[in-house]
């Protein structure tokens, strides 16, 4: 039965946004951090899940297993944001050449391999100053999950 903006399932009340979000272990986690990027940021959901999802995809690229468990560990239903990110293509452009900035202010070092994720963040119709915003964002959120070790750890991905 639908009533309203949610709907009734056997599993209880959902709303047509969160039912996106859902993952087993714990939906609040993505939920948190989709909340945060789209009311710091002015993004939608899709773009906010998407650009958590390359930056998540990326470090999962560069890490270990062992690493990234560890990051997946602090933030439940990573990989559902990963499923979500489009392909990066071969970016760069624009928006490539304007992240050393924020990748050196958030202790993540030269350009480095965020670069690779313009692209996918052009794809999400975002801009420049809007991808630059979305690091430090989804750092704090890891840190504030796993701690500063695993926040670190992050951030060693996009070196």
């Amino acid at each position: 039965r639908r009533r309203g903006w949610g709907t009734f399932s056997r599993f209880g009340w959902y709303n047509s946004v969160s039912i996106i979000f859902i993952h087993k272990d714990n939906p609040e986690v993505l939920l948190e951090l989709i909340q945060q990027l789209t009311s710091a940021l002015g993004v939608n959901e899709e773009q906010a899940k998407g650009g958590a999802g390359l930056l998540f995809g990326l470090a999962q690229d560069k890490l270990g297993s062992a690493d990234f468990g560890t990051i997946a560990e602090a933030v439940p239903g990573v990989d559902d944001m990963i499923a979500s990110a489009p392909a990066t293509g071969d970016g760069g452009g624009s928006i490539g050449s304007m992240l050393g900035g924020i990748a050196s202010s958030v202790g993540a070092g030269d350009l480095g391999n965020l670069a690779s994720l313009a692209g996918g963040f052009e794809k999400l119709g975002l801009d420049p100053g809007t991808m630059q915003k979305f690091l430090p964002i989804v750092l704090d959120f890891v840190g504030d999950k796993g701690g500063d070790t695993v926040k670190n750890l992050l951030a060693g991905a996009f070196k």
